[in-house]
């Protein structure tokens, strides 16, 4: 970072009950390589800094990409103004409980450096891995694309916060399109996000993954059409994730329950008083907020508060016990919440929203799911979904599919789709894998103005009884 950001605290000259400086600096690299040939390469970086303060009970915001002494002081001055004038109006007194102490360090893990190899040699190994998805004429695009980010954060208050967070991320995504007449399918490996350096760009996964890719988008051309009907049903952790990130993780935001995101991102079918009585799911149901799984995207010391960030039981043994809230939303609702207000960029405030949501792993291997079930079909891969307003009612559609008959895999289904309503799905599963996986998404949008930020979401294939499955695409 380019300055001593403590000592621009104390240089502040405006009054207020607390002041906090947050500066992020973030550089992002964006390759793109289409049918072995370099197609995009992006990179920026985003500079800044967020001064908060806290006056007569209300937080006010004001950021600058100017990081002079002087455009600090201004920034300062007008966000005070901002707390004089919302004050009026506010809808709680907060105090500067809501903004704890944290003093403090976090490295994302990251065996290779993002900047230890050029753009000509991560396009190499992303060439690499697109020719590997070419098998025959009939594969008409392959795509590799990887995102890569490192995000620093220093944050200092007036109260005695003071601590760094280096945060480096990747996204790596391939996929392979292939045609036969009229037939068009795609697939890909499903674009899995970590916390991690350029190790994931190995040859050898590289090459092994783009052979896959490329080899299930041309079994999807003769694949036949998923059938529609009730079915057993499992989710491979591809899929999962994104089920448990609409239907688990939005409904349990606190301020989405408060009614702060209905004009936007909408509200949710979760209740103040759901908590501690709700059975969202099965017993087998037990969902955590971890920011401290290895390699998980939005593993994370402090959030962007200086709140402490552990792991809580959002739902155990299927009942609702706490939501995803900050301190100023438990302050606000009288709901147990966890560490989890966090900011964009320098340039937003920090919001309720989701990091790290899991699903804690069950006993049950893949295998023995797969055998238990009579007549069933098995998903991979999200390819689309929708949601109601309220995170109640959705459907997903798959990029790929296998029908079980009689404990075993048979054929593979092309376009299955799956629909239901959410307390009725979790309360219907019936079995929890014992390998999960990391995943998540570098694009979680909430907020007015807008914030897209990372999630990660780590969990097992599991097996759900009695859902609606149909095909088309």
């Amino acid at each position: 970072m380019s300055f001593d950001l403590k000592k621009i605290l104390q240089s502040l000259n405006v009054q207020a009950d607390w002041i906090g400086l947050r500066e992020i600096k973030e550089r992002a690299d964006y390759r793109i390589v289409r049918n072995g040939r370099p197609d995009q390469n992006i990179s920026s970086i985003d500079h800044g800094v967020m001064v908060e303060v806290l006056v007569d009970g209300q937080f006010a915001y004001y950021g600058t990409n100017s990081l002079s002494i002087s455009a600090i002081q201004k920034a300062a001055e007008v966000a005070v103004s901002l707390a004089q004038k919302a004050g009026k109006w506010k809808l709680h007194s907060f105090t500067a409980e809501q903004r704890p102490k944290a003093v403090g360090q976090y490295q994302s893990p990251c065996a290779i450096a993002l900047d230890q190899l050029s753009a000509a040699q991560i396009n190499d190994h992303l060439i690499r891995a697109s020719n590997a998805m070419q098998l025959n004429e009939k594969i008409i695009n392959s795509v590799a694309q990887v995102m890569l980010s490192t995000k620093e954060i220093q944050f200092v208050s007036s109260n005695g916060s003071d601590f760094y967070q280096n945060i480096s991320a990747t996204s790596l995504t391939l996929s392979a399109t292939a045609q036969d007449g009229s037939e068009i399918q795609t697939r890909s490996n499903g674009n899995q996000c970590l916390q991690a350096g350029l190790e994931i760009l190995n040859n050898d996964i590289l090459d092994v993954a783009g052979l896959r890719v490329g080899q299930e988008a041309l079994e999807l051309l003769k694949a036949e059409e998923c059938p529609t009907g009730t079915f057993d049903l499992i989710l491979e952790p591809d899929q999962l994730y994104l089920q448990v990130h609409e239907s688990i993780g939005h409904p349990l935001e606190l301020d989405r329950i408060l009614g702060d995101e209905r004009n936007y991102a909408g509200w949710s079918f979760v209740t103040p008083d759901d908590f501690g009585t709700l059975e969202y799911g099965s017993s087998l149901l037990n969902v955590t907020f971890d920011p401290d799984v290895s390699g998980e995207l939005a593993c994370y010391r402090f959030d962007d508060t200086g709140n402490n960030a552990t792991k809580e039981y959002l739902i155990q043994n299927g009942k609702l016990l706490r939501g995803l809230g900050s301190l100023e939303s438990q302050a606000r609702s009288n709901i147990p919440g966890v560490a989890n207000a966090r900011a964009t960029s320098w340039n937003r405030p920090p919001i309720d929203r989701m990091a790290n949501i899991n699903i804690e792993a069950g006993d049950t291997p893949l295998e023995t799911m797969i055998s238990e079930i009579e007549t069933g079909i098995l998903m991979s891969t999200n390819r689309s979904w929708s949601i109601d307003d309220y995170r109640n009612k959705f459907q997903f559609g798959c990029e790929y599919a296998k029908l079980i008959e009689n404990g075993k895999l048979t054929k593979t289904l092309k376009n299955p789709n799956y629909r239901g309503i959410t307390i009725p799905f979790w309360k219907s599963l019936k079995r929890v894998g014992n390998a999960p996986e990391n995943w998540g998404s570098f694009f979680c949008g909430k907020g007015e103005p807008n914030q897209v930020i990372r999630v990660g979401h780590t969990v097992p294939a599991c097996l759900f009884t009695n859902v609606e499955v149909f095909g088309g695409s």
